[in-house]
């Protein structure tokens, strides 16, 4: 099959440390160029895939400090996208919305994967406008905002079998990995912690609009935590993998309906249970009382770190395998691009036994 995959131009495919969809994309492409696809890439220049890469932009926009606004490079990209429309059987956009228009006018199979939470108010009048645009989720709950959008389907993200490795957790800490940001609940994090008599790191993106929080808010709790809690920044490849997978837990105690949260199946991998609120996409992706707990306040919190000698950590692992892999998401999506294609093609018939 001949496939375009088009990614943000944010961070790079994949991304050299922070960075969700771009790592998800770059995921799914090596897997799609492994099962013997034809695999175009449209991705920032400072991307590696062994798929065919086209480079929208020389590098990735959050890592070019010349880069003043991203959307005229994201306008740039539809360009080369649709120029080369012909050449596929199905183009997978992973870039939010900003393709619609050619999508319909261009008529070539396509789906879009949402990747971020549905805001009813500034979404619902677009999604119901281009009905006709085939939309995946990344979690069951992320369409509950606009649960009769025209969803292909489900895909929960993969991973790469053997990206991470199973540890014992020896470091005995909790981890909180992610961004610095309200709504990641690192506040609470930190609480967790302290109440729990447990040391807590912390690695950790900041991005510019989140400076104030983390200078008002998180810095200060970090200093006056200093005892128990470190703060790392950034973490990356093996560094990331050490660090979750010596840690006792993953702290997931966010403050919001997460889409997905990738991280819950980075710490699995590495056979970490986590300890996550019960928002957003954690019941689709923890196990209570199997791969971790699912809790609704610190005291359950506090009370779950304390019984994570039920947990068994080759569960996780066995969890991860069974649920969260590359070859799984692969396999998903190549199920959802069957469908379209024929469904296209249906369409066509029609309208050309019509005129």
């Amino acid at each position: 099959m001949r496939i375009a995959q088009i990614a943000p131009l944010f961070e790079s495919v994949p991304p050299a440390l922070y960075g969700g969809s771009e790592r998800v994309v770059s995921w799914l492409t090596e897997e799609l160029v492994r099962l013997g696809h034809e695999v175009t890439l449209f991705a920032s220049g400072d991307s590696h895939t062994s798929a065919k890469l086209i480079p929208a932009c020389e590098k990735a926009l959050w890592r070019d400090q010349k880069c003043r606004e991203t959307l005229p490079h994201h306008i740039r990209m539809m360009e080369l996208v649709f120029r080369e429309a012909a050449h596929f059987d199905i183009m997978h956009f992973h870039c939010d919305y900003v393709h619609y228009p050619l999508i319909r006018r261009y008529g070539v199979p396509s789906v879009s994967t949402l990747h971020g939470s549905i805001y009813t108010h500034d979404l619902h009048d677009l999604l119901e406008e281009y009905r006709d645009i085939p939309l995946v989720s990344i979690s069951d709950n992320q369409r509950e905002p606009m649960p009769k959008a025209n969803w292909a389907g489900t895909v929960h993200h993969g991973m790469p079998n053997d990206l991470h490795r199973f540890q014992n957790g020896e470091g005995g800490y909790l981890a909180f990995l992610g961004r610095i940001s309200r709504e990641k609940g690192l506040e609470r994090a930190i609480e967790i912690a302290k109440r729990s008599g447990y040391a807590l790191k912390i690695a950790a993106k900041i991005y510019d609009e989140d400076v104030p929080y983390f200078e008002h808010v998180i810095e200060p709790l970090i200093k006056s935590s200093s005892s128990f809690v470190e703060f790392l920044g950034e973490v990356g490849g093996k560094v990331k993998d050490v660090f979750l997978g010596q840690a006792k837990a993953l702290l997931f105690p966010v403050e919001w309906s997460e889409p997905f949260g990738l991280v819950m199946i980075e710490a699995l991998a590495t056979g970490t249970p986590v300890i996550a609120w019960h928002r957003g996409s954690v019941p689709e992706v923890i196990q209570d009382g199997v791969t971790g707990f699912i809790v609704n306040n610190l005291d359950e919190a506090v009370e779950a770190v304390c019984s994570l000698h039920l947990i068994d950590r080759r569960a996780c692992r066995e969890g991860f395998e069974l649920r969260f892999t590359a070859a799984r998401m692969a396999q998903d999506y190549l199920n959802i691009y069957q469908k379209i294609i024929q469904s296209n093609a249906k369409t066509t018939l029609a309208s050309a036994s019509q005129s």
